[in-house]
């Protein structure tokens, strides 16, 4: 959780920002989500040892056990059916919510080559931002030995933010190194 000293920081300033009467009308991070797609050599496959892979690498990164995500349709070009297993998720809130974004800015975003920040522009409009990774390897939690296949992964911020100027400036004073 955020010590309470940097959280009235936050809403100080967000409050001095976009002029807030109550402090309840501060926006907040809700949850973060972890979408990670198995691939279309897994569903082609079927090989449930990359399905145990997935689960086993979101959780070690998450420390929390993932949900399997499964097809709503059947697609036969792709040989693909319906409830078939396509994906692994997790859903993050409190003290691991916050745990997860402090390393996901302080250990991992730093160590991804070239890295100039995250892009400013993948807000959906109702103040929810979603950042691609592409290798799940940038997390020091993961043996890279052990990699049979790299993966990405959506990190979706949900916010409670009307607007996504409110959502940008509540993660940036969280500390989101967004680039200018």
């Amino acid at each position: 959780m955020l010590d309470f000293e940097r959280k009235e920081k936050i809403i100080s300033r967000m409050r001095e920002v976009f002029n807030y009467k109550n402090v309840m009308s501060v926006p907040k991070l809700e949850k973060i989500v972890i979408n990670m797609g198995l691939g279309k050599d897994y569903i082609s496959s079927k090989n449930i040892k990359v399905l145990e892979s997935g689960l086993l690498e979101l959780s070690l990164i998450t420390g929390q056990k993932p949900v399997i995500t499964r097809a709503k349709l059947s697609i036969a070009a792709f040989k693909l059916r319906e409830k078939d297993p396509i994906g692994v998720m997790v859903t993050l809130r409190g003290r691991r919510m916050y745990e997860f974004f402090e390393r996901l800015v302080n250990i991992a975003l730093p160590r991804v080559r070239d890295f100039r920040g995250v892009p400013a522009k993948s807000f959906d409009g109702r103040g929810n931002y979603t950042l691609g990774i592409k290798e799940q390897i940038m997390f020091p939690e993961i043996d890279i030995t052990k990699v049979e296949k790299f993966r990405g992964m959506n990190v979706t911020f949900v916010t409670s933010a009307r607007t996504d100027e409110e959502a940008r400036e509540l993660l940036a004073c969280l500390g989101m190194p967004f680039r200018k």
